[in-house]
């Protein structure tokens, strides 16, 4: 069976990467000023920030034409491929899974295989980048699949935030009116909820140094006792200053883990806003 796989831009993959896999990108739209973009082709992440801090209207995202979404698994059936693996940002951030299980029926010449992530940015860029993997390697969907449900597992993440008006505007965080109001100098340190998948708020401490140490210390009371090697991802919104100083800290504190530096593209960096910081880690899928 020859499988391919499908991720959208906000797995922040490289070029390299997916290349190297032969990944195929879904690129999500975003709208900013009242023009349309999509992330990774017509703007760059920096570009976008830049906008973003003198923009009139909040920005706001949209699903990929259903047209183009259908063009590209009949393109891949075209090309020989059975089935397509088509992994995407949670469905608590975006309706596209829910789209991909009404398109799937109107693609007739290859099967198509929805997959909510339950996450987004290199996270869900790792779960991309192993299914191409396996599907190289010839193993069978029903395989690919239960090793994705089994990573998806060792994923956790926490976001410290500048402030919540993107979330609270963009309605991306559940329970917002517990911590709007909120005094100044407040970090909100955010997470995905474990049981709805959602955008919580989780706790708020007093300046960005204790609240880069508070998720410090919850990445350590998270990974004690694991049987499997982690991957630590430090995850900036145009911080890279700030995200190279955390990771060279955590190099120190966490010799013996594999600790990379990404970040959160437009479309994601809409909902958090400029500066957010995030540590996300999962199994090491290199290891």
């Amino acid at each position: 069976m020859k499988i391919a796989v499908v991720t959208d831009s906000t797995a922040y993959l490289s070029q390299e990467q997916i290349k190297e896999n032969d990944i195929h990108i879904i690129p999500i739209p975003f709208i900013i000023d009242g023009k349309s973009y999509d992330e990774g082709v017509d703007i760059t992440t920096e570009e976008f920030y830049e906008k973003l801090r003198t923009s009139e209207t909040f920005p706001s995202t949209s699903q990929p034409p259903v047209g183009k979404l259908i063009e590209l698994y009949e393109s891949l059936g075209e090309q020989g491929y059975d089935a397509v693996i088509s992994i995407h940002l949670a469905g608590t951030i975006s309706g596209l899974v829910q789209t991909l299980e009404t398109v799937k029926a109107s693609v007739d010449n290859v099967t198509v295989v929805p997959v909510d992530s339950d996450i987004t940015v290199m996270l869900m860029g790792c779960l991309a980048i192993e299914a191409a993997r396996m599907a190289k390697a010839g193993k069978d969907l029903d395989e690919i699949l239960a090793r994705l449900e089994h990573l998806k597992s060792t994923i956790n993440e926490y976001f410290v935030v500048d402030d919540l008006q993107n979330l609270v505007r963009g309605g991306r965080l559940s329970n917002a009116a517990a911590f709007v109001g909120s005094v100044l100098k407040i970090k909100p340190i955010l997470t995905f909820d474990d049981e709805t998948d959602k955008i919580v708020a989780f706790d708020k401490v007093r300046s960005s140094k204790r609240a880069l140490k508070r998720v410090e210390d919850l990445f350590e009371e998270a990974i004690t006792g694991l049987d499997y090697p982690i991957k630590l991802f430090v995850i900036h919104a145009n911080n890279e200053a700030a995200a190279i100083e955390w990771r060279d800290k955590l190099v120190k504190k966490f010799p013996n883990i594999s600790i990379e530096i990404s970040y959160f593209g437009p479309v994601i960096g809409t909902h958090l806003g400029e500066n957010a910081l995030a540590l996300g880690w999962m199994e090491d899928i290199d290891k």
